[in-house]
């Protein structure tokens, strides 16, 4: 399908943050005590997104629940909530001068409500102060629980994602308690709901070009309008290995065979991450 050389390509160069306006983005979120997925997942695109002023906050703390096996946020049991944290999102976003905010969590199984109405908190604040700002989530599965997606679904953000991450046969190899058709059955409310649903997965895992094709049919299935594909690129020595690096070539051709399968938009390309090109995707 692509690359079958372990060592690392030379299109998968990550691009370091650097600028003025880099340096802004990390003195606020650092001032107000924030977490970015841009740092704690080690974002292959924080120099292009942090040189444009803009980021991907993280919430309900850096310490997840969950142990998956792609992903580098700190497991084990996490801090109370910070009660403070919705205003500091709020007024972060408003220094920045963002026109569109991504938000994204760690999973937070040891809450009563998983963190559901923390999440509301989070997306009110941020309105209430930015009021022409427009907001991308990217939800956890919430256990599959509908009554706590529906109130994220109510506070209405315009564009509600959740990541299959993986084909159907690699989920139960690289997921942590998540389950596949649990994750589409996620983005299905969404999508029935009438907000954008979007979702993404990772190559290099193992999968074959069919189970892509297969996953790109089960989103669309549930009413998915928007896909991201990217390369998954292991972190540290603790997470799964990379099995194959796909040229640039087959993602080109990913993406254009999700627009044949009627995806209103496909991001795909080695760097693409979940929230890569977001304010495009509201459109």
């Amino acid at each position: 399908m692509g690359c079958n050389s372990r060592r690392k390509p030379d299109w998968l160069k990550i691009r370091l943050p650097k600028g003025q306006l880099s340096v802004e983005v990390l003195n606020v979120v650092r001032g107000h005590n924030l977490h970015t997925i841009c740092t704690s997942g080690m974002c292959p695109n924080q120099g292009e997104c942090w040189g444009c002023g803009t980021a991907t906050f993280m919430i309900c703390g850096d310490v997840c629940t969950r142990g998956c096996r792609f992903c580098n946020v700190k497991t084990g049991r996490p801090a109370p909530l910070d009660a403070g944290e919705p205003e500091h999102i709020a007024e972060s976003v408003r220094l920045l001068k963002l026109k569109h905010v991504v938000l994204t969590s760690v999973d937070r199984d040891d809450l009563e409500d998983l963190g559901a109405g923390h999440w509301v908190k989070v997306m009110e604040a941020v309105k209430r102060v930015n009021k022409e700002v427009t907001m991308e989530v990217l939800i956890p599965d919430f256990q599959g629980r509908k009554e706590l997606i529906q109130q994220v679904i109510d506070a209405r953000p315009e564009v509600i994602s959740h990541n299959l991450e993986t084909v159907r046969r690699l989920t139960p190899l690289i997921r942590s308690r998540a389950t596949y058709e649990m994750s589409l059955e996620v983005v299905r409310q969404v999508a029935e709901a009438g907000v954008i649903s979007k979702s993404g997965i990772m190559l290099g895992l193992g999968e074959t070009r069919e189970e892509v094709l297969q996953t790109m049919d089960d989103l669309r299935s549930v009413g998915c309008r928007v896909m991201t594909i990217g390369q998954y690129l292991q972190p540290s020595a603790a997470n799964v290995e990379v099995q194959e690096y796909v040229t640039p070539q087959v993602f080109d051709e990913y993406r254009q065979i999700g627009l044949e399968k009627g995806f209103a938009h496909v991001e795909s390309g080695p760097l693409v991450r979940s929230s890569y090109h977001a304010e495009r995707h509201i459109k």
